[in-house]
This record gives C-alpha cells, structure tokens and sequence, in this order.
C-alpha cells in the first residue's frame, strides 16, 4: 500500500514537469516565431489608428492655412463687443481680440458709404492676403461677412503701424533697425510682384500700412486696393485713383495704364521717409528743408552729404553708409516713367549691398524736385502717353541728358533708359 503512494506521487511529480516544460517550449517558440516575423518584413507595422490620427491632424492643420469663416457672434466673445479699438480709418475699424485657444487678432471691422465698396474691398483683401503666406506680409486668419457685420481677422501685430516711429520725438528704433525694416517690407512687395501665381499689385505702399510685431519685424498689411493681375498682362486699366497723395506714383494719377511699378514709386517715397524720420512735407523745418526729397536730392547731387548726415542725426560709418544706399535707391524707386524704376527683387538686392548702384538719373526726378509738389502736375516736358511710355522725345532736358545709354548694370537689373 505504501508502495503504491510512492508510485503515484512520482508519476504526479514527473506530469507535472511534462507540462511545465511543453508550455516554456510553446512559449519559446512563440517569441522566435515573433522576431522571425519583424526580420522578414524589416519593420514593424504602424499603429493603423495613430497613421489615422496623424493624418487627421495633418489635415486639420491644412484646412487652418485657408481663411477661416467666423459668424458675428464668435467675433463679438472675441473682441469683448468690440469695445478695445486701436486703430480706425476711412474704411474701418481695428478692434484687438482674443481666441478662447489664446490667439491674439485684430478684428478689422468693414465701414463705406457703399455696401458696394464694402464689397470691393472685402474681396479686395481675402482675394488677396487670404490665398498667401510670407514673412513680410500680414496674415489674414479668416473673415465674416455676415448681414450686420463685415470683418476681416488678421494677426495682431504689437508694435502697431511704422508711421507712430517716424513721426516720434523719442528714437525708439535705431537705424539700423530701420534699415531692417527697409529691406523687410521691400521682401514682402518683391513677393507680391514675383513670386505669386498671380502678381498682386498693393497701390497703397505707406507707412501706415506697413506693420511691425513685438520685435519689430515689418508686415506689409491693408490690401484694400490691392488688385490681382496675369503675369501676361504687363499694364492695367485703371477704373478710379487708387493710392495716396504723396506716396502715388504719377501715373495713378492720371487716365492711363499702369504697372506693378506704382508699388516701386511709392516704396521709394516711404524710404525716403525711414531715412529721414520724418514726413517728405514737413512744416516745422527750415523752408529749405520742407519738402524733404528735394532738400536731400539738392544735398546728393553737390556732394554735401555731411550736412544731410548732421540733419538725420546719423554718425556712425554703418550707419552712414547704408542711409547714402537707402538715398540711392529711393531716387531710383521714384523715377518718373515706370521702366526706369527697378524691380523690387533687384531693390532688395541694392539695400542689402548685393549689387552696385548708379547715378540715378536727374532728368526722372523732376516731378518731386518742384517747389510745390503735386500728384496731379506731371513735369512740362512729357506731354502725352503713348503705349506704355511717355512720349519725352522733344524734351530739351532728355535732349543734353549725359545718361544716353545704359550701363550694364542697369541693363542687366532691368533699369531700362528713357528713349532718346
């Protein structure tokens, strides 16, 4: 009986291991079984759900990029009822509001004395900023177009507008900062006019319309006029003035065909202003000194450039330097027929001290070197338009003009001579 007790446990005991063994060798094989797979296929395949949810926000991420549709309500939570206003104009006011996600916007809030040119402009702007990004450009977050409210919701810009720095008794932005901006805003109209699908003509270059962030880094913004235009088609009818007095390049001024280059013109004005600190029409000054481009011109072409360092209180050599460019390049902008004015990559380029600079020419000046300056006079010696050129031949002053042909450089940067 004893015997048979023991018999029984030692067959338990060994049945036991039997199994013990049979299930570590099925776990074994199991785990090579595994890594036989992952060496065959190389990778191991992707969580499907997270590939899913990647994809997802991927998409989201894309469908932000487009102008976003905001209904009256979201923009009054945002704006607190509008009540915190930091800017207005002819055609609205800026409101500062923030997201519930704690984005920060500018609410431009449409006004006109035309639910027409509402319109106009509304699509003006979203035409326009709405389909691009770039660095130097204000970016147009969405809009609301709804029967009691016309917005447009663009990214808030701390620093507010360049023309409150200009006009300042206190320096806050020195000069090379406001080189910066310079060349900063001469980006972002360079991408307007060359680098979109379709060119984009801005017609209202000046210092309030260009923005700064909380570094001071420049934003080209107010695309009210703006006008998309076919790479194709080299000139534009006009159906109404466009631009302001003062910064309006002449042939906005009058019944006729216009290029990309208004924008030229008038960032050569707004430079002049950035050099100077100060408003080109000025009267608190010496009557000499009133009408700024002239004064400098006058100071450029005699060689006094000390006297001009003195007045715009530049003395370092950087400085000094880069403000002679900037002069350069200003009369070169505001030249009076729109082909013998630069592109704005080739404006880029002179800023920055890429490319040489040469004389710019006296006789395409003559419309802002007058005593009384005036965007509806146009310099005696052009007296009618023909294609898209002035007709200047019998003009005595072209006539003894030393600029009879054009250098390499400025042929090869597309500086084109008025016809002799």
């Amino acid at each position: 009986m004893e015997a048979n007790n023991v018999t029984w446990t030692t067959m338990s005991t060994v049945t036991i291991i039997v199994i013990v063994v049979i299930i570590i060798k099925i776990v074994i094989l199991v785990i090579i079984c595994k890594k036989k797979a992952r060496i065959g296929t190389g990778t191991v395949a992707p969580d499907t759900r997270c590939l899913t949810l990647n994809v997802d926000k991927f998409l989201t991420d894309m469908e932000r990029e487009k102008p976003i549709r905001f209904t009256s309500q979201q923009l009054e939570m945002a704006t607190e009822n509008f009540t915190n206003l930091v800017g207005s104009g002819a055609f609205g006011a800026v409101y500062k509001g923030i997201f519930s996600n704690g984005t920060i916007v500018a609410v431009k809030v449409l006004h006109g004395c035309s639910d027409k040119r509402i319109e106009e402009q509304f699509m003006a702007e979203v035409s326009t900023i709405g389909r691009i990004h770039h660095f130097n450009l204000v970016r147009l977050y969405g809009f609301c177009f709804d029967k009691n409210l016309r917005a447009l919701v663009y990214e808030y810009m701390e620093n507010g507008s360049l023309d409150k720095y200009l006009l300042s008794e206190n320096d806050v932005l020195g000069f090379e900062k406001l080189h910066e901006i310079a060349v900063g805003t001469a980006r972002g109209i360079a991408y307007l006019h060359e680098e979109c699908q379709q060119r984009i003509i801005h017609y209202d270059i000046k210092p309030e319309n260009i923005l700064l962030d909380e570094n001071f880094f420049p934003k080209v913004a107010d695309f009210g006029l703006a006008k998309l235009c076919n790479r194709e088609n080299t000139h534009i009818s006009m159906t109404g003035r466009r631009g302001t007095p003062g910064y309006a390049a002449p042939e906005l001024w009058a019944p006729f065909h216009v290029t990309h280059k208004c924008d030229v013109h008038s960032f050569g004005m707004l430079l002049l202003e950035i050099v100077g600190r100060r408003r080109n029409m000025k009267h608190d000054v010496p009557e000499s000194q009133e009408w700024f481009p002239k004064w400098v011109w006058k100071r450029f072409e005699n060689g006094d450039l000390n006297e001009l360092m003195k007045a715009i209180e530049i003395e370092a050599e950087s400085d000094r330097e880069k403000a002679e460019r900037m002069i350069k390049v200003a009369f070169w902008c505001v030249q009076y027929k729109p082909e013998s004015r630069p592109v704005m990559s080739v404006v880029v380029k002179m800023l920055e001290g890429a490319v040489e600079i040469p004389a710019p020419l006296f006789n395409q000046l003559q419309h802002i070197l007058m005593e009384s300056p005036s965007p509806h006079h146009q310099p005696s010696a052009c007296k009618k338009w023909k294609g898209s050129t002035f007709d200047c031949l019998g003009s005595p002053v072209l006539a003894r003009s030393p600029f009879i042909c054009a250098t390499p450089i400025m042929r090869k940067y597309e500086i084109e001579m008025v016809p002799n």
